[in-house]
């Protein structure tokens, strides 16, 4: 076989084309799967992607209108419940946990043909920007194996970068799909919060997680959404909204007018080389016959301290379930309070157990007003702070994180440092809007990510002023030496 495809629309023409079948296609992706020196996947599944790929190779011969997911293998980030696999969050405390149902989005994967190749790594519970806090070890990037590929789903950014597989599924609470986009050179997607099921999904922090794509094209992004998008009984925060993203795409953006929030550009930390590549895709968007409009959104500096009161609280809560009792790891102990402590204690990670203390105490009597109640109130300034800009302009445009890739190790003892990381990306999950991060150069030798920002449920356009960048520049065609 020639070259494995890299984008959706490529491997479904091969396969239409009967270059190759999805068997066929399905045992060379598990081959560079098995290959894999980043870390990316906690566990491949050769019957379960061979299956599928039988499935998807007799559909494709008996005609008819095939799904374009048809017989496309994907990678899965393992907080992505999927029935009878190992889903381990990357933990040690779901040791041994397969669930008996599969994740509505995994779900709608399989309906459409899709074949999913194994689970990705991730950080431990997506509590992560880095992909170093797994029970499993780190992810590497692809574009250089001493660096982290970004978090927390850094395995399935590394397997689409390395070309392990076609695309990925992430989840994003803080900018979980757009930061390992970026550090690692693919588009990452967020979805206003509401538009993906996330029935199925570990829960980490339920007001700000949202499933979405990782892909090497905006195109694929947009095919993959609309596969998953769209209302499910058994998710009450779903809205039922039209899914037809991809109608605009050749629209270009000639008259639009995008917004650059000065405050974006402002805070100590953010890289001459990222801020430089920013600037020149900025450049490129007025020649595209864009207006670009000065905006501010000056509570953005706010957002950092709503994100680690809000999300370590919810995930405090959600985490209280894993005691040892009725699945995953169970350490016993002189009684149920020792077995609880016991259990916890072996099976959380540093940075989980961080988490949870902080959620904790914010929830606490004496500091629940303090804390978390004004944290919501100020979520709430933001998001009114973004709806008074979306009045102005159609898209917002910005760096997507301060830095390129960093190095394996350098950050793991500062967690303010760690956590600034996501200072470009957390804004958005607080205000429940969709982002998209997209290669638009390169710093070092490494993936600059552009972040496009569109109001609530405006997914067409988010995917329209990204296309038109991908269309008139060349990066999203730059590969990893290192996937070679």
């Amino acid at each position: 076989m020639r070259e494995l495809p890299r984008t959706i629309t490529e491997t479904a023409q091969r396969l239409r084309a009967r270059e190759v079948s999805a068997a066929e296609l399905a045992d060379a992706f598990l081959d560079a799967a098995r290959a894999d020196p980043f870390n990316a996947w906690l566990c491949i599944e050769p019957a379960h992607a061979r299956a599928q790929a039988g499935a998807a190779d007799a559909r494709l011969r008996a005609g008819g209108d095939a799904p374009v997911l048809t017989g496309v293998p994907w990678a899965c980030k393992d907080i992505i419940g999927t029935k009878g696999i190992a889903t381990t969050a990357a933990s040690k405390i779901l040791a041994g946990y397969k669930p008996v149902y599969s994740a509505t989005v995994v779900e709608r994967l399989d309906a459409r043909g899709a074949v999913m190749l194994g689970k990705t790594n991730l950080d431990e519970f997506a509590m992560g920007s880095s992909n170093e806090n797994s029970a499993f070890g780190p992810v590497r990037n692809p574009w250089d194996p001493t660096r982290v590929p970004g978090g927390s789903s850094g395995g399935s950014a590394a397997a689409v970068a390395a070309g392990q597989a076609v695309f990925g599924l992430g989840t994003d609470t803080g900018g979980s799909i757009r930061q390992p986009g970026a550090l690692s050179g693919v588009v990452g997607m967020k979805p206003t919060y509401g538009r993906v099921p996330r029935y199925g999904v570990v829960a980490f922090a339920s007001s700000l997680d949202q499933v979405g794509p990782l892909t090497n094209s905006v195109e694929d992004a947009a095919i993959v959404c609309e596969a998953i998008f769209g209302i499910d009984p058994h998710d009450a925060t779903t809205i039922d909204r039209p899914i037809d993203v991809r109608r605009d795409l050749d629209a270009g953006v000639r008259g639009l007018r995008l917004g650059v929030p000065r405050e974006y550009f402002s805070p100590t930390g953010v890289e001459p080389g990222v801020t430089a590549a920013i600037r020149e895709a900025i450049a490129q968007f007025a020649k595209l016959g864009a207006e670009i409009v000065d905006v501010s959104l000056p509570s953005t500096d706010k957002g950092l301290a709503v994100y680690y009161i809000v999300q370590p609280s919810e995930a405090s809560a959600n985490l209280a379930r894993y005691d040892g009792v009725r699945y995953g790891l169970r350490v016993p102990g002189r009684d149920l309070v020792d077995t609880y402590k016991k259990t916890r204690g072996a099976g959380f990670g540093p940075e989980v157990k961080r988490r949870m203390i902080l959620g904790t105490y914010a929830l606490s009597a004496g500091y629940y007003d303090a804390y978390y109640v004004k944290a919501q109130k100020v979520r709430t300034i933001i998001k009114r702070e973004f709806d008074a800009v979306f009045e102005r302009v159609d898209a917002l445009v910005t760096p997507t994180s301060p830095t390129v890739a960093f190095p394996i190790g350098a950050k793991t003892n500062d967690p303010l440092q760690m956590y600034l990381n996501d200072v470009f990306t957390l804004p958005v999950n607080i205000a429940g809007l969709p982002g998209l991060s997209m290669p638009c150069g390169l710093s070092e030798g490494l993936p600059v990510g552009l972040q496009i920002i569109a109001n609530s449920y405006q997914e067409r356009m988010l995917f329209r002023v990204a296309a038109a960048f991908e269309r008139a520049t060349e990066h999203h065609q730059l590969r990893p030496m290192k996937a070679a």
